[in-house]
């Protein structure tokens, strides 16, 4: 197989993380397998690539750091919206610098990775190279019914949300992208629709989450606990950033439901973010605040550590496009509750957890709440779920077996955009 040149936009992209930078640095380990690669990112990443690359070296792969002027920082908050508006400025920013680069090397394809999100614009679209357009996602949104649990800046944040989704149409970039695209693939169904509508020509549904070998190797796994203590007081946890539409109000207000019947019960929540306060205010009107345990956030290893010390991953998100989290839960040994929307939704199966219908907010929160009471008083239950999880984490999200299939789409990409010659 000929080794092409590709060039990897990959904004984020970190050896030590999970969500979207560990996704970046996933597909770059991946494409180095076949092909030489240049990686275009963040300068603020360099550090833990290089101490990545110093206990194991990856030949064939060029990095290339970029970032905006120090004056440019304060765009880089927790806040999504502003960090969003620095990713489009780094975008703009990239492109020249990028253009530079492919008259220098002239790659063969170019790939975008990260940020993920469909309606962001990018410079690989303006780019000559034949051009493979994701995983993107971001074209689900979270059910109106449930907007007026979110407080006042969650509602602003979902209308500013649905707002950008629809002004990005009038983006030449955004819409150029989408036509130049030899292929997009996109998460969520909902995210092709969207793309189509926008002119891509060729659209593939594909999550892009995986676990390589070496990660499954080294995944703590729960150990089994003994009937008596199985049968005892379950242990709930939800990860992730704490944003409104992350929705772990509605994990805690089922859990209420939930331990108001089995004292002991505990809900762990592990992160941090603007929805802090109003979370720790919720559990002490709900009186379960001696039952609920905010971690904070933590390094990635620790918050492995702590979720197998647990029975079942909450993760009640109204418009995840993946969901790590959930795919981690699994391949730990932990069943997953989900609401049934976005990415969530095709990870989970009937065998690896139970998925809530969106309703109301009274029947999401009883959704899982029932689900809380099916899986905590069910220690058999879990343990087959677990088992299923951990077998779907190995054979469907093998990381090197979801590089091979993207390098083939690289190839299939490659040769549709590429006139035969002689």
């Amino acid at each position: 197989m000929t080794r092409r040149r590709v060039l990897v936009s990959a904004c984020y992209c970190r050896p030590d993380a999970g969500s979207e930078a560990g996704t970046g640095w996933n597909q770059v380990t991946q494409s180095a397998r076949f092909h030489d690669v240049w990686v275009f990112t963040r300068a603020t990443n360099r550090p833990s690539i290089e101490r990545a690359l110093a206990a194991q070296p990856m030949p064939g792969v060029q990095w290339v750091y970029f970032d905006l002027p120090r004056w440019a920082a304060f765009w880089v908050t927790p806040h999504a919206t502003m960090e969003y508006l620095y990713y489009c400025l780094w975008q703009l920013a990239a492109w020249p610098v990028a253009r530079r680069l492919e008259r220098e090397v002239g790659f063969d394809l170019v790939h975008h990775v990260t940020l993920g999100n469909y309606w962001l614009p990018i410079f690989a679209g303006l780019l000559s190279a034949p051009l493979l357009w994701g995983s993107v996602g971001g074209g689900e949104a979270g059910p109106r019914a449930l907007w007026r649990t979110l407080g006042f800046k969650g509602r602003l944040s979902e209308h500013v949300r649905v707002l950008a989704q629809s002004l990005a149409g009038l983006n030449p970039v955004a819409r150029l992208t989408a036509r130049r695209a030899g292929l997009a693939l996109v998460t969520t169904w909902e995210t092709a629709e969207r793309v189509r509508r926008w002119g891509a020509c060729r659209v593939k549904v594909f999550c892009d989450l995986g676990l390589s070998e070496g990660d499954l190797a080294a995944m703590p796994h729960r150990p089994a606990r003994p009937a008596r203590e199985a049968a005892g007081p379950a242990r709930f946890v939800s990860i992730g950033r704490l944003l409104a539409w992350k929705g772990f109000h509605f994990g805690l207000a089922a859990f209420a439901d939930y331990a108001a019947n089995h004292p002991g019960s505990e809900y762990w929540i592990i992160g941090d973010g603007p929805e802090r306060r109003r979370l720790e205010r919720l559990a002490r009107k709900l009186r379960v605040s001696c039952a609920v345990r905010f971690w904070g956030r933590l390094p990635r290893a620790q918050t492995l550590a702590k979720m197998v010390e647990c029975d079942t991953l909450v993760h009640p998100s109204l418009h995840d496009s993946g969901g790590w989290v959930c795919l981690e839960a699994m391949a730990v040994g932990l069943p997953v509750i989900c609401l049934d929307l976005g990415g969530p939704a095709l990870l989970v199966t009937e065998e690896t957890g139970v998925k809530v219908p969106a309703g109301t907010p009274g029947q999401v929160v009883s959704g899982i709440a029932g689900a809380m009471a099916r899986l905590g008083g069910d220690p058999g239950l879990r343990a087959g779920m677990a088992a299923a999880g951990q077998r779907r984490a190995r054979e469907e999200f093998a990381l090197e077996r979801k590089g091979e299939w993207v390098n083939e789409q690289y190839e299939e990409v490659w040769r549709t955009a590429t006139p035969p010659r002689g």
